[in-house]
């Protein structure tokens, strides 16, 4: 399977990807836990059915330490022991933030408030980010079908 774009030979998607980088670096530097950033990133990328994003958060979340079962769980959090509270409510925030159409009202307030209980403003911010950066990324690669499998954990620095 090839990609139908090379998103990193294309000099217009490269200058894009470059700032998207940027936005995603201001996150992962935040205040957020990194394994709270990346359960939302395979989350989202799990619900929007971006195999490349799957792949490499997965990868990446185990290198950082991640254990199989609860990599394995993401998909079916609300079932899972596994999750802290507040990790079980970054995931619904984020369940929310990525099926802004499915919902007629967007996030509940429930969801942000439940959220608002266990991370302050500047987590707040970064969780809000990454749901919109990760989003990002995975309507990228969906579009331009992006093959999944082969990142290496570091891959891209």
């Amino acid at each position: 399977m090839d990609a139908r774009l090379n998103l990193f030979g294309n000099p217009l998607l490269g200058t894009f990807l470059k700032h998207l980088n940027s936005a995603g670096k201001v996150i992962s530097d935040s205040a957020l836990p990194a394994a709270t950033q990346e359960l939302v990133k395979i989350r989202a990328s799990q619900i929007n059915g971006c195999g490349f994003c799957t792949d490499m958060h997965t990868k990446d979340a185990a290198k950082a330490g991640e254990t199989a079962t609860r990599l394995n769980l993401v998909a079916v959090w609300r079932e899972a022991t596994v999750f802290t509270d507040a990790e079980r409510a970054a995931l619904e925030l984020a369940e929310q933030g990525t099926r802004i159409a499915d919902a007629a009202g967007g996030v509940t307030d429930e969801a942000w408030a439940n959220a608002a209980k266990h991370y302050d403003e500047e987590q707040l911010a970064a969780l809000v980010s990454i749901i919109a950066v990760i989003n990002t990324y995975n309507r990228l690669n969906v579009i331009v079908q992006q093959p999944a499998g082969d990142y290496q954990p570091g891959q891209f620095g």
